[in-house]
């Protein structure tokens, strides 16, 4: 291993740990093209680009229904504090490499904790794009369904039509597009696509922005709008987890920095971070100051019908979706493979066709059975991405270094692990208590405010609206222990 003055150099060809080549397939192995030394290199401005979008996801439109679950002042402060504890997270991750000599999650794991840790690891990594995949789903029967009930109008025929069936649409969309681009075995040529989705999402964002002049003007905000904290603080913290979480692809990325040295991936990743979470407190802030105690799981359902900006940025997100489905069914099919044909070299063609179909069909059938993303977007955080990007690495650096567990060095990753592990253990809870409560969304009904927007004093829908917050438990902290 290559070391200098503060640097650290990861994937050289002389120094890969000797598990790389038999044991595992690195996630995002394919994802992009190599060049003729083997290895893909990029400037700062590109790595940052790559982890930035790497980041942003459909996570991003769930960040107003965070804050609604966290509650207002709490929420803005885990935003932020979750940016910290991930920009934290990502360096243990990469020091946790350097102490094994690896330069992937599975090989660094493998060294750390064994087959044991390994096919922990490989569940986990599993869970997280499979889930991921649903979620992608869910958006793409939410958003289309809206587009297609704009451009039909007020037709009943239209509305009440399979086209308005979010599980036709969902069909139809992986049947046309998102199960034939999942069947290339290389689809890196799909990165090309990473500007665009980027500037797909900053679009969203601006429109998300633009209409909150609309709604807040005229929609009052529900009563408990502003209070600091709600209980559903672990909820929240799943979401934020989803987010932020980047970790599947962070040693590639590594890997692809000119001269990786300590200082500049620190900077990559703080640039990254900070841009990420800037981003998510904008779209936040703005999406739930717009309606507050009524924000949906997916923001975009709270729009009305006949909104053309937010139609076209409806449509604009689900296109961005289709094109990130492949890489997450990528991943999965790698874990797969990996996990049940180690030995096997390359899938044959029955095989690859054989897996892709069963993980896209399985992915289809799980979001035909659900509409609400907020639900899907925290079990994906509590599940898979807080392991991933708290527990996992902060163990394993304990783990790989050669200090006492309860030493000086190792206090932050303590605290980081038990981060992980409070927010894994309290949102698992309180997601089954609000599962047995019954807690449902409203996909594809016209918000009330909508119909009254035209017509009359727009505060008048609230009164209906009270008894639904109410059945759902939806209580502050401070209502809870005064």
């Amino acid at each position: 291993m290559a070391q200098g003055e503060g640097t650290y150099i990861l994937g050289n060809s002389h120094t890969m740990s000797d598990f790389s080549d038999t044991s595992s397939v690195s996630d995002t192995r394919g994802l992009m093209e190599e060049k003729d030394d083997g290895k893909p290199r990029s400037s700062i401005p590109m790595t940052s680009f790559n982890f930035i979008n790497s980041i942003i996801g459909s996570g991003i439109i769930g960040m107003p229904f965070a804050l609604k679950q966290a509650g207002f002042g709490l929420g803005l402060i885990l935003i932020i504090l979750v940016a910290f504890v991930t920009d934290y997270s990502i360096l243990v991750l990469i020091e946790a490499g350097r102490l094994s000599n690896t330069d992937t999650y599975q090989d660094m794991v493998l060294v750390a904790f064994g087959r044991t840790g390994f096919y922990i690891l490989t569940v986990l990594q599993f869970l997280y794009p499979f889930i991921a995949m649903v979620s992608y789903n869910v958006v793409i029967g939410d958003t289309i369904t809206k587009f297609i009930a704009w451009i039909g109008g007020e037709n009943p025929t239209i509305l009440h039509s399979v086209l308005g069936n979010r599980q036709f649409i969902i069909t139809v969309v992986t049947l046309i597009v998102t199960l034939p681009l999942s069947l290339y075995k290389n689809i890196a040529k799909l990165g090309k696509w990473a500007f665009l989705s980027i500037l797909l999402i900053i679009f969203i964002m601006v429109a998300v922005i633009i209409r909150l002049s609309t709604f807040i003007g005229t929609l009052s905000p529900t009563s408990d709008a502003w209070q600091f904290a709600n209980y559903n603080v672990s909820q929240a913290v799943g979401i934020m987890a989803f987010a932020y979480m980047c970790h599947h692809n962070t040693f590639l990325i590594h890997s692809s920095l000119e001269n990786p040295t300590k200082k500049r991936w620190g900077f990559v990743t703080h640039l990254s971070v900070l841009f990420a979470m800037v981003m998510l407190l904008i779209l936040g802030i703005t999406g739930y100051a717009s309606f507050t105690g009524l924000t949906e799981g997916d923001l975009l359902e709270n729009y009305c019908r006949d909104d053309i900006l937010m139609n076209i940025s409806r449509i604009f997100f689900a296109i961005t979706i289709m094109l990130t489905y492949p890489v997450e069914c990528f991943v999965t099919r790698e874990v797969v493979e990996t996990a049940i044909f180690p030995s096997t070299p390359e899938s044959p063609l029955w095989r690859h066709v054989t897996v892709t179909v069963v993980i896209v069909v399985l992915t289809g059938a799980i979001s035909m059975a659900t509409d609400c993303l907020g639900t899907v977007l925290e079990l994906n955080g509590i599940l898979a991405a807080a392991p991933l990007a708290f527990i996992i690495p902060a163990a394993s650096v304990m783990r790989l270094r050669q200090d006492a567990i309860f030493s000086k060095k190792n206090i932050p990753a303590i605290l980081l692990m038990a981060f992980g592990i409070l927010v894994a253990v309290c949102g698992f809870i309180m997601a089954v208590i609000n599962m047995a409560e019954g807690i449902s969304c409203s996909h594809g009904k016209e918000p009330k405010y909508c119909m009254a927007i035209n017509t009359t004093d727009i505060t008048t829908v609230f009164t209906p609206l009270k008894e639904d917050e109410s059945r759902v438990g939806k209580r502050s902290l401070l209502n809870t222990f005064f």
